[in-house]
C-alpha cells in the first residue's frame, strides 16, 4: 500500500493524491488548481492518473480547489463512485455547476478576442495602424449580439476557417451535471467499503459545512493498515459548525501515516473570540465616514460566517441597520444548502437561533441580490452599505465591478477576511492597501488595474485574518497533540513552502516523524 501526491504539494491549489492497493486506487480529492491563467491551464488539463484505473474518489469538502477537476474523470471511462458526506454532495451540484459555467464563459471570451483582433488586422491590412469606430462597430456587431451576448457559434466557426486557435473550456455544464450523478453522502463516523479490504470512514473537520477528514483503513493479506487524510482542517470554537474531531474511534486511533494540510503551518489567527468584535469595528467605522464595505467573500462558508454575525450584532443593536447585499447567485444557493442541513449545526447556534425558530442566515436588512441588473444598480448606489460578492480572491464575479465603482473613494472599506493566494488581484490589493495604511497614507495612493482601467486605491482596506476557515498552526498541532491518535509519521501538503517546511520543523520539535511532499513522490504505508 502507498500514497502519491500529485497536488496541493508545496502550495494550496489542485489538491490530488492517490492510495493505491494490490487492488484498488483510490483518489484523495481532485482539486482545480487556481491562479495565473497560462500556468493553471497546462496543470488542469493534464490528470496525472488515468479516470479508468481509479477505483473510487474521496472527496474531502467542496470547494473548487479540491472538487474542481471531478468532471474531468467523471467524463473519462470512470467507473466508480465519489464518498463523500451529504452536505458535500448537495454544495457540489451548485459548485461544480458554477465552476463550469466559468469555465466556458472564459473560453468563449477568449475566442471572442483573437477573433476581433484577427478581423480587426485584416481592416489594417493596407498600412493603417487603426480602424475606425465605424470598422470596430461592424466588427462588433458581426461577434456579438447586444452589449453582452457572444455570438459563440459564429466565432468558433471563424476561428477554425482561417485556422486560428479555438480555446476550449476545461469541462462543460454538461460535463458537471453528469458528475454529480457519481456522489455517494455518507454520514460520519459510518464506514464504507472503498475497495478491496479497504474501507473509508468520514470525521468532521471543521473547515466548513460537510468537510471531513478520511480515515483509511485496508486489511488485505492480514496486515492492517491506516491512512488518515485531512483535508483542509478548521478552526476551533468558530460559529454555525462544530470543531475539529479530536477523539476518533478506538480502531481508528493507529494511524500509520496522516496526510495533513499545513497552509497556516507558521501562522497564527487572530483569536476567534475577537472576530465578531473586529468586523463591528471595521464597519462602524466605515459608516462614521459615511461609506461602504465592500467584503469579497467565497459562496461557500465565509459568506454564511459572515451573515450570522451580522444577524447577531443587527439583533443586539450593536450596529446601525444598513443593507446589507449578497451579490452572488452562487452565494445565495449555497445558503440554502446550509439551511438543508442543521444536523451539522453547533451548539451555540442551536440555542442562539435554531431554537427560536429563526433562521441565522436571514434578516429584515438582508437582501440576495439576483440579476445582473439588480447589481449594476447597486454598483451606482452611493448610500452607506455592505456588499459581500465573489469571488473570494478578486479574480473575477461581480465584486470587481464593486470595488470599479468604490475603489477610489477614501470612506469606503475593502474587507478582506479570507486568504489571498500568490499572484491573485485581491493578494494585489491587500498588499498595495496595507502598504499605504502603514506609510500613513502620505501622498498619492497606490494603482491598481483592472478592465483595462487604472484607479487610485483610496479605499481603506482592511484584513481580518481571524476569519480564516483553516486552522492556524497552533491549533493544526492541537489536532494532532490532543486529539487520542497515535500518529507513526506525517506528510504535509497544501501549504506554501515557506509555511510547509516552517510547520515540519516545529513538529520535529514535538517529537513527529515528518516530511513535506514534493509534486509525484510516493511514500510506502
Amino acid at each position: 500500500m502507498h500514497t502519491t501526491f500529485y497536488g496541493a504539494t508545496r502550495e494550496v491549489t489542485g489538491s490530488f493524491h492517490t492510495i493505491t492497493t494490490a487492488s484498488d486506487t483510490i483518489l484523495l480529492d481532485c482539486g482545480l488548481f487556481q491562479g495565473r491563467r497560462k500556468e493553471t491551464e497546462e496543470k488542469n488539463h493534464v490528470l496525472p492518473v488515468d479516470p479508468k484505473i481509479i477505483t473510487n474518489i474521496i472527496l474531502s469538502h467542496a470547494h473548487i480547489d479540491h472538487s474542481g477537476r471531478l468532471p474531468l474523470v467523471t467524463w473519462k471511462d470512470f467507473n466508480g463512485r465519489i464518498f463523500c458526506t451529504r452536505a458535500t454532495a448537495d454544495a457540489c451540484e451548485y459548485l461544480l455547476a458554477d465552476s463550469a459555467k466559468i469555465q466556458e464563459g472564459d473560453a468563449s471570451y477568449l475566442n471572442y478576442k483573437t477573433a476581433k483582433h484577427f478581423l480587426a488586422k485584416l481592416k489594417t491590412g493596407n498600412g493603417r495602424k487603426e480602424i475606425t469606430k465605424n470598422e470596430l462597430r461592424d466588427i462588433k456587431s458581426l461577434l456579438k449580439s447586444g452589449a453582452h451576448h457572444l455570438k459563440s457559434e459564429a466565432i468558433e466557426q471563424l476561428l477554425k476557417k482561417h485556422q486560428l486557435e479555438v480555446v476550449n473550456p476545461l469541462y462543460t455544464m454538461e460535463m458537471a451535471e453528469d458528475a454529480i450523478g457519481y456522489f455517494r453522502g455518507v454520514p460520519y463516523k459510518h464506514s464504507v467499503t472503498v475497495g478491496k479490504d479497504l474501507t473509508c470512514t468520514l470525521y468532521d473537520a471543521g473547515h466548513i459545512l460537510g468537510s471531513a477528514m478520511s480515515v483509511l483503513q485496508y486489511s488485505g493479506d492480514g496486515d492492517k493498515k491506516t491512512v488518515l487524510y485531512s483535508g483542509d482542517v478548521g478552526r476551533f470554537d468558530k460559529p454555525i459548525i462544530e470543531d475539529p474531531t479530536l477523539v476518533f474511534a478506538e480502531e481508528h486511533r493507529d494511524i500509520d501515516l496522516m496526510i495533513m494540510e499545513s497552509t497556516y503551518g507558521n501562522r497564527v489567527h487572530d483569536p476567534v473570540v475577537d472576530m465578531k468584535p473586529l468586523l463591528k469595528k471595521a464597519i462602524a467605522k466605515t459608516l462614521d465616514r459615511g461609506g461602504s464595505v465592500i467584503i469579497p467573500s467565497f459562496a461557500y462558508g465565509r459568506t454564511q460566517e459572515l451573515l450570522y454575525f451580522l444577524h447577531e450584532l443587527y439583533m443586539a443593536g450593536e450596529l446601525p441597520r444598513v443593507p446589507v447585499y449578497v451579490d452572488s447567485p452562487l452565494a445565495t444557493k449555497i445558503t440554502n444548502v446550509f439551511g438543508e442541513h442543521p444536523e451539522t449545526f453547533d451548539e451555540d447556534a442551536h440555542e442562539t437561533f435554531l431554537e427560536r425558530g429563526v433562521n441565522p442566515f436571514q434578516f429584515e436588512s438582508l437582501k440576495f441580490v439576483q440579476s445582473v441588473e439588480e447589481s449594476m444598480a447597486l454598483n451606482r448606489d452611493t448610500s452607506p452599505h455592505i456588499v459581500l460578492a465573489g469571488s473570494g480572491m478578486c479574480e473575477g464575479g461581480r465584486v470587481l465591478h464593486h470595488l470599479r465603482h468604490k475603489i477610489h473613494d477614501e470612506r469606503n472599506t475593502v474587507l478582506i477576511v479570507g486568504y489571498m493566494g500568490k499572484h491573485t488581484f485581491g493578494r494585489l490589493i491587500q498588499e498595495k492597501g496595507e502598504k499605504y495604511e502603514s506609510d500613513g497614507r502620505v501622498g498619492p495612493p497606490p494603482k491598481v488595474r483592472f478592465y483595462n482601467k487604472e484607479y487610485p486605491l483610496k479605499a481603506r482596506v482592511v484584513t481580518l485574518g481571524g476569519f480564516s476557515a483553516h486552522g492556524d498552526k497552533n491549533e493544526l498541532t492541537r489536532v494532532l497533540k490532543e486529539s487520542n491518535l497515535r500518529i507513526k509519521k506525517l506528510v504535509l501538503v497544501h501549504g506554501e513552502e515557506e509555511q510547509s517546511l516552517a510547520f515540519a520543523e516545529n513538529l520535529r520539535g514535538d517529537g513527529f516523524d515528518v516530511t513535506v511532499a514534493y509534486h509525484g513522490q510516493s511514500v510506502d504505508v
